[in-house]
């Protein structure tokens, strides 16, 4: 029986000489993973792969079955149409790092609503705003709520955030207890929305510095997470 879901792409993976895995977050099954078969064989068939760029978002028919590890599409459609995010070279790169690790990250095979709509409406957000050159790092804070270690902000008067506990302290705990303009900025972003993002004023080296200390608390909260294959391209691309 054919029913409907909606997806974001995460990745894609060539297989054989023809067709191509996709790697989805659905709102209806959480991580999906989607065999399309022969979408490579012909330019006819090769004009859907435009559908599964990173980070588009879907509707799909499937005939899902939860056994199976690869499903299949039966139509699909575009849920959204984005303007400017895989063509713009500073949204794209943000969009190829934010991809990776969110194909790394999301693991579970059951829905999430509250993630799939905080996903989905972030990246149209991206899509339309002019000033985002620091939407990657309030989108990687906001999704630490739905990973499981959003910083407690008790005690956010606090001089140190401890990155190993998520808390902040009064003393400095060691080498992951984190202060200065670090410490600052993340007292800043703690809370606001994408659309108070124009308020934080940072150069590039702030930025750069911010964004290794959140891939660093990934780090230290989720096994076997590494820094993205991508981040050099983030960088060169933004400094």
């Amino acid at each position: 029986m054919l029913r409907s879901n909606n997806c974001i792409v995460l990745s894609k993976l060539k297989y054989r000489d023809y067709d191509l895995i996709v790697k989805c977050y659905t709102e209806e099954h959480g991580i999906t993973s989607y065999m399309l078969k022969g979408i490579l064989k012909s330019k006819k068939s090769q004009s859907k792969t435009i559908y599964f760029q990173p980070l588009s978002l879907l509707q799909i028919e499937e005939n899902y079955r939860p056994n199976q590890s690869l499903q299949f599409i039966k139509e699909v459609k575009f849920s959204h149409v984005y303007k400017s995010l895989h063509t713009n070279i500073y949204k794209g790169s943000i969009v190829l790092f934010l991809a990776e690790i969110l194909s790394t990250v999301l693991k579970e095979e059951e829905p999430n609503k509250d993630l799939y709509n905080y996903i989905s409406i972030a990246f149209q957000y991206l899509d339309a705003e002019d000033n985002f050159s620091n939407f990657h790092l309030l989108f990687l804070l906001n999704l630490t709520k739905y990973l499981g270690f959003y910083p407690e902000k008790t005690h956010q008067k606090h001089p140190f955030f401890n990155l190993e506990s998520g808390v902040f302290e009064s003393d400095n705990k060691g080498k992951h207890s984190i202060s200065g303009e670090n410490l600052l900025l993340l007292k800043h972003m703690l809370g606001i929305n994408f659309d108070a993002l124009y308020l934080v004023k940072i150069n590039a080296k702030q930025r750069r510095e911010f964004l290794n200390m959140l891939l660093h608390y990934f780090e230290l909260h989720l096994e076997g997470f590494k820094k993205p294959k991508s981040l050099q391209v983030l960088n060169d691309v933004f400094h």
